[in-house]
Formats: structure tokens, sequence, C-alpha cells
């Protein structure tokens, strides 16, 4: 009977599973064959504006593939003597290359909103599994809410509240608190500011998961065995969540380091991301080819280390068995 009943489940199970990898399938593999092929080919004043990767003899009839690696031989040229000239191994010749630094300048940005919203969203979502019950949801409630108004919407308020002009400027001046407007718009700490505001929900929802299932039967024993709330904190809770801690991570450190919207409004000129630069590579200088190989180089860049990241996990937790 109980036989009949797992066979029963299998073509259940398998279409329960398959959709995550078909969504996989559908939204991230085809497009990026897409913009793999794109980056082995070249520019050309057309439309499209590259140039195919299967050309036809027009005496044979016979179709050869032709790759074009210069996109990628310039980036890594430019990545080595960039590098190169930031570490002072070579001598600065003014020649320097947009993209290392725009990469730099990306993970950079996104590790900072990352730590940033681990240190403010761990508290929060701490303070939400303890809650009372009959408040817990309209905590969460809370923590969704921004959700419900355009992405777009809520980075333009932001731009009014923070320029020269803005309302809060204007606020501290009429009080006296200030004597000129601060310069808090159009720099690296509204960039940053914005970015963890758009982000903390990402960090908060899966601590939550995480810390809502916490036996705190583990506390009272700590407890009762003479550990104060630190070292509670330290020996039990902090590993036990430590699935949410990465979990949070991740939905935070990978969408933050192709950021687009939020560096090009309130991010500033110094403040360039490699969104900002695919951007200018598409539409500005119309090059798909070398913005399609920009956006290859930036996820396997991403894909690699995440790669390497849970295979050693999944090691660990064989290796805990």
């Amino acid at each position: 009977m109980s036989i009949n009943i797992k066979r029963r489940m299998r073509p259940g199970r398998k279409f329960v599973i398959g959709i995550p990898y078909l969504w996989l399938l559908i939204f991230f593999l085809v497009p990026f064959a897409i913009v793999l092929k794109i980056s082995f080919a070249e520019q050309e004043i057309a439309i499209p504006p590259y140039s195919p990767l299967f050309v036809t003899d027009p005496e044979t009839g016979k179709e050869t593939l032709h790759l074009f690696y210069q996109n990628y031989q310039d980036i890594f040229y430019n990545f080595w003597h960039t590098l190169g000239q930031m570490l002072h191994l070579i001598p600065a010749d003014g020649d320097s290359s947009i993209y290392l630094r725009t990469y730099w300048s990306s993970v950079k940005t996104a590790f900072m909103t990352t730590v940033i919203c681990l240190l403010i969203g761990y508290p929060m979502a701490y303070a939400i599994s303890r809650a009372n019950p009959a408040y817990r949801n309209g905590l969460l409630l809370a923590i969704m809410l921004p959700f419900w108004t355009s992405f777009l919407l809520r980075v333009y308020a932001w731009m009014g509240l923070l320029s020269q002009n803005g309302i809060i400027n204007n606020l501290l001046m009429e009080y006296g608190i200030i004597n000129q407007p601060l310069d808090m718009f159009y720099n690296s700490f509204s960039l940053q500011l914005v970015m963890v505001y758009a982000y903390l929900p990402f960090m908060i929802l899966p601590l939550y998961t995480q810390l809502i299932k916490l036996d705190h039967r583990l506390l009272e024993a700590a407890s009762d065995l003479g550990a104060g709330p630190i070292k509670s904190f330290l020996t039990i809770t902090l590993p036990l969540s430590k699935t949410g801690i990465i979990a949070g991570s991740m939905l935070v450190f990978v969408p933050a380091v192709g950021e687009f919207v939020i560096p090009d409004l309130v991010g500033g000129s110094e403040n360039l991301m490699i969104g900002k630069t695919l951007w200018m590579a598409f539409f500005d200088q119309n090059n798909w080819p070398l913005a399609s190989a920009l956006a290859v180089v930036m996820v396997i860049l991403l894909v690699i280390p995440i790669t390497l990241f849970h295979h050693y996990e999944n090691r660990e937790i064989e290796g805990a068995k």
C-alpha cells in the first residue's frame, strides 16, 4: 500500500521540483545563451547592430562559424592594465579601464549594502520572531508594505528628501539646526542609504523565517547551565540562523551588484556601477557585443564564487551527517 502511494506521488513531486528548473531555463539560461551568442559577434551598423555568427559562403553555400573574441580580449587586457596601475606595478598613463573600476565599485557597494542590511535586519528579524503572535503579522506587513509602491517612485521620494532643496534640509534650516544645506544627495552617502533601504526587506524576511523556527527551549537550557544572553546568542541563536544569514546575504548581494536605477538617480558620477556601464555600452555606444561580453563576465564573476560556496556548504552538511 505504501509503495503504491509513493509511486503515485512521484509524478507530482517531479512536477513540483521541475517548476523552478523550468523557470530557471526560460528566464535565465535562454536569455543568457542569447547574450553569450551576441558577445562573440562584431559590432555593425545594421539592425540588429551585430554580425551573425554563421557566415554563408556565396560560392559554396557552406555555413561557417565566425567567433569574434576581441571583446573579451579588450576587457581582460584593460582589467590587468588597470589593476597594474592601481597596484602601482606599471606607470599610470591615463589609459585606465572603466570596466575594472565599475566592477570593483559594484562589488564594494553591494558588499557594504549586504553588511549594513545584515547589521540592521538581524535585530529587526529577531525582534519580530520574539514578538507577541498577535502583533507579528502586522510587523511583517510593515516590512513588506513598501513593495506595494512602485520601486521607481520610492527612489524619487528619496531624491525629494535628500536634495539640497529637499524636505530634510528645509526642516533643518527652518529650525536653525544648520545654516546651509547639507550635501546628502548625488554622492556615496545617498547611494548607500537608498541601497540599504531598497534591499533591507530581502534580508529581514529570510532571517525571520529561520529565527521563527528556533527552539527556545535551547536558550532556556543554556540559561540553566549558566550561559549569559551574549554567550547563548553566539553559541545557539547565531549558528542556528546561519542558513537565513546566507540566504538573505545572497538575496541582497547578487541583485545589488547589477543595480542600475539607484546609482543612476542618486549615486552621482563618481559612483559609476556596472549596470550603468552596460546601459551606456548598449544605448550610447550601440555596441551590443561589448555590452554582452561585459554582462557575461559579470555573471561568471558572480556564479563561480556562489557555486564554490554551495559546494563547500554541501560538503560540510554531508560531513556532519
